[in-house]
């Protein structure tokens, strides 16, 4: 969930579906947790989450809690209940300390999305439709390109792990909605995973906290060392999908 302080990709998409989009407590945005987005910034990035709560009423009173000082721009329930809880064109307090590609105030730069879910559970139909009728009229309102739509787990390595190994991202990719690696080939340079990866987006850490995120997004089930396979498919994102067009 957002606790922290305030602090083969396509490009095709599919038709959307229509969600259930409320407010609460009789108010289109009911948490008071936001700020100004800071230096000008505009969103360029839209973070996924999962809430690790064991209901959405749970999580919804948490990130509208004033006390907490933790929110999100969207919360979308198992049924696939949209909520908007900040208006977009503030800085909700969702990401905390992380960075990727050169955002280093992701919260200043980003949407947040929480999706209701403990952290050990499957995401159900009906949610991860509402969440892509979402993504799709974000993505449009703020010219946000699917490699620009990440996991929390991405931005900030070893820090946090959600929206977690249950999350289908190639699902979202096949629609244009994020971006998905070539599997194939071989590696131009074997020891560049480090690199290749901080090309993609992710932040400058050690790389065994690089490949512990990375695989948790494209290969979670994956055990062992690092193989060609990951090197592979990290060089395919930094050629095709450089965060913010820089190789």
């Amino acid at each position: 969930m957002a606790t922290d302080l305030p602090a083969t990709g396509t490009r095709r998409r599919s038709r959307r579906r229509s969600n259930r989009v409320t407010g609460t407590g009789g108010s289109r945005f009911p948490s008071a947790n936001f700020g100004p987005r800071r230096d000008g910034a505009v969103p360029r990035l839209i973070v996924i989450h999962y809430t690790a709560m064991q209901s959405c009423a749970e999580a919804r009173a948490r990130l509208c809690d004033p006390a907490a000082e933790v929110s999100a721009h969207w919360l979308i329930d198992a049924d696939g209940t949209v909520e908007q809880l900040v208006d977009e064109g503030a800085r909700a307090w969702h990401a905390g300390a992380g960075a990727w590609g050169d955002v280093t105030d992701v919260n200043s730069a980003s949407i947040g999305i929480e999706l209701a879910n403990p952290g050990d559970a499957p995401f159900p139909e009906p949610q991860m439709a509402a969440l892509e009728g979402l993504l799709g009229g974000i993505m449009a309102r703020w010219a946000i390109p699917p490699e620009g739509v990440i996991g929390h787990s991405d931005m900030a390595p070893g820090r946090k792990g959600d929206p977690g190994p249950r999350f289908d991202w190639r699902r979202l990719a096949l629609q244009g909605l994020s971006v998905w690696p070539d599997e194939g080939g071989a590696p131009k340079d074997p020891a560049a995973f480090g690199p290749f990866a901080r090309g993609f987006g992710y932040p400058d850490l050690e790389e065994d906290l690089l490949l512990a995120a990375f695989r948790l997004r494209f290969r979670p089930w994956h055990r062992g060392d690092m193989d060609g396979t990951d090197r592979a498919m990290a060089q395919d994102l930094a050629r095709r999908f450089p965060f913010g067009g820089v190789a």
